[in-house]
């Protein structure tokens, strides 16, 4: 008797056929490399809940983005971890400060051969932690934030950011972000939209990396979405379509396979999912034990990103993975 599911069979019995007939293909070009860079030290500085990531100094950093774009990757994002925090977050938008700093090394060193792309948020340099101004409640205050969510942009811009990716979900940020750019003639830079980021358990090891503690053991679930929602999702991304966005993203991947599937399925422009800190350091960490083989769990983990409907991933995997597609 022939089954007529021999035929799903057949076509998996070699690598080749099964490379063949692959419906997903996961390539250097989907990858988006998320680097750190921190004022006021010598050497890169091992995140230990990262494993096999560092803040880098501007030296290690240029370095780190010359293996990058001999491995074909298209793209970075940068954090900035500045010397100094304030109420205000003053930093983000310096011109002296380091991403700003970084971003001009970056594209006198490479000039167009990788897309520099910049997080716009506030958290980094806030002493209090929050992606935006603080009332006089502890409030973080939507409306007054936005205008230096501009000046954040217009400082990226001037250094060299092809892409400003703001992230603090702030209502009405991609509109305040595109009419400073456009305002000052930098209507060539793109905006990249944090726009399904949800209130994860998941970001831990990133706030270790970027020196964050939220005053007073907060959390940003007011601002941030609920995990338990998806239309919410689908209704922030079209909102910030709305408003300008060139790309939108998940955040974080893995658990939110449902969402970038039903965004792909609503939305034209191109989308990308972050595959978070820690969904990367639980792969490392099981590996580390032997559990399981962290090549392979990194290859199905971004293939399924790619499965669900992402056009870009940005992943601590990505030089890694560069490396493991090249092999």
């Amino acid at each position: 008797m022939t089954f007529p599911q021999r035929r799903l069979r057949r076509l998996r019995r070699t690598p080749a056929l099964r490379r063949m007939v692959a419906e997903t293909r996961l390539s250097v070009d989907d990858l988006i490399a998320p680097l750190f860079v921190r004022e006021g030290i010598d050497t890169p500085q091992p995140i230990a809940s990262i494993p096999g990531v560092v803040q880098h100094t501007l030296d290690s950093l240029r370095t780190e983005v010359s293996q990058l774009v001999a491995l074909g990757v298209p793209g970075l994002i940068l954090f900035g971890v500045p010397a100094a925090k304030d109420e205000r977050g003053s930093g983000a938008w310096d011109p002296d400060g380091i991403v700003q700093v970084a971003l001009r090394q970056l594209r006198d060193d490479f000039g167009d051969s990788i897309v520099l792309m910049a997080d716009l948020c506030l958290d980094e340099y806030t002493s209090h932690g929050h992606c935006g101004l603080l009332d006089d409640k502890g409030n973080v205050d939507n409306d007054a934030t936005l205008e230096l969510y501009g000046e954040v942009a217009l400082a990226q811009a001037e250094a060299g950011a092809d892409i400003v990716a703001p992230s603090g979900m702030m209502d009405g940020a991609v509109m305040a972000i595109r009419d400073a750019l456009d305002d000052e003639d930098f209507e060539q830079v793109s905006i990249m939209a944090y726009a399904a980021k949800y209130a994860s358990a998941l970001y831990g090891p990133f706030r270790d990396a970027v020196d964050v503690s939220i005053a007073g053991g907060g959390d940003r679930k007011g601002y941030q979405q609920d995990y338990a929602n998806a239309r919410e999702a689908l209704e922030e991304i079209r909102l910030d379509i709305s408003e300008g966005a060139d790309i939108v993203m998940v955040k974080p991947a893995m658990a939110y396979l449902d969402i970038i599937s039903r965004a792909r399925a609503e939305v034209d422009i191109p989308m990308a999912a972050y595959h978070v800190s820690g969904e990367y350091s639980m792969v490392k960490a099981a590996a580390e034990r032997g559990w399981i083989d962290g090549d392979a769990v990194a290859l199905e983990h971004l293939t399924a990103i790619r499965r669900a409907g992402a056009d870009m991933i940005l992943t601590y995997f990505a030089h890694d993975i560069a490396e493991l597609l090249q092999s």
